[in-house]
């Protein structure tokens, strides 16, 4: 049973000043650790592991210890320090309006690139110019959901390691590689080697999605690279491409956000892979 009292009143605690830091960009660089909240997110981040615990130290409310006794069940199996405390000390940690008790400590992980390559990916999304967190959160748990191997930000794209992109993640970060601070022409010209169809999303593209569909060419490998969410993809990133495809809009609404058309092209991509002749059998989960 969990204590009935905070073991860490102070919000100046030494301990917890570390974990506050990790909001910042260049602590989270220093030390190669992130912040994970919410029980969906540190229940992914107790599961994970990369050659030792993913999850080095969990902060918790009394009552969300009592809630989620599962998961500080998983977090001290998986050996993070558990630490009760108050709801301000919590609140202070926690980047969010309404923190959930919750707030773990992870190390960085990321997957080197050529790791990604090695794997030979069926199904990945390339990330170029994406500088809003949410969107990058969501685009990795579309890709996820999707069941896409691997996801690729590039260095020109938001930090994987931003709150904001965690927690819009909804644990998926810690389901599949993500590659970070590959140049996107790297990236293309590595996966285009490794024998993967590159298709850039673009609302002005020349090819239609459902045509690609119809024409049976998504069964392959292949490459989503999404742009940026106020102005798509620059044209020099448009050229790397094998096709550049527009999602068709059938109604009247003037275009799709990033993180709704990403789910649309990854779910066509997968949907046309599992299909007879695609790239992977109907059976395979």
């Amino acid at each position: 049973m969990p204590p009935t009292a905070p073991e860490l009143i102070s919000p100046r605690s030494p301990r917890v000043s570390a974990a506050r830091r990790l909001a910042r960009r260049n602590f989270r660089g220093k030390e190669r650790l992130f912040l994970a909240e919410g029980p969906q997110a540190v229940r992914e981040a107790a599961a994970h592991r990369d050659g030792g615990g993913t999850l080095t130290d969990l902060f918790a409310t009394v009552e969300a210890a009592e809630r989620y006794a599962d998961i500080i069940g998983a977090a001290r199996s998986a050996g993070a320090r558990v630490h009760l405390a108050d709801d301000d000390v919590i609140a202070d940690i926690s980047t969010t309006v309404t923190p959930q008790g919750l707030v773990g400590i992870c190390r960085f992980l990321d997957t080197p690139f050529e790791e990604v390559l090695r794997a030979g990916p069926k199904l990945v999304a390339v990330l170029a110019h994406v500088r809003d967190p949410g969107n990058a959160g969501t685009v990795l748990r579309c890709a996820d959901a999707a069941g896409a191997e691997a996801v690729v930000l590039t260095d020109a794209s938001v930090d994987l390691y931003n709150p904001k992109t965690v927690r819009a993640s909804v644990g998926s970060l810690f389901h599949l590689p993500v590659a970070v601070g590959v140049p996107v022409e790297q990236a293309v010209a590595g996966l285009k080697d490794a024998g993967v169809r590159i298709l850039a999303a673009d609302g002005a593209g020349t090819d239609d999605l459902d045509d690609e569909l119809d024409r049976g060419t998504m069964g392959g490998p292949t490459a989503w690279v999404f742009g940026n969410e106020a102005w798509g993809l620059p044209r020099e990133t448009r050229a790397l491409a094998d096709a550049v495809v527009r999602v068709p809009i059938h109604g009247k609404a003037e275009s799709l956000n990033l993180a709704t058309a990403a789910a649309v092209c990854l779910y066509a991509s997968a949907r046309a892979q599992r299909a007879s002749g695609g790239c992977r059998s109907v059976t395979e989960s």
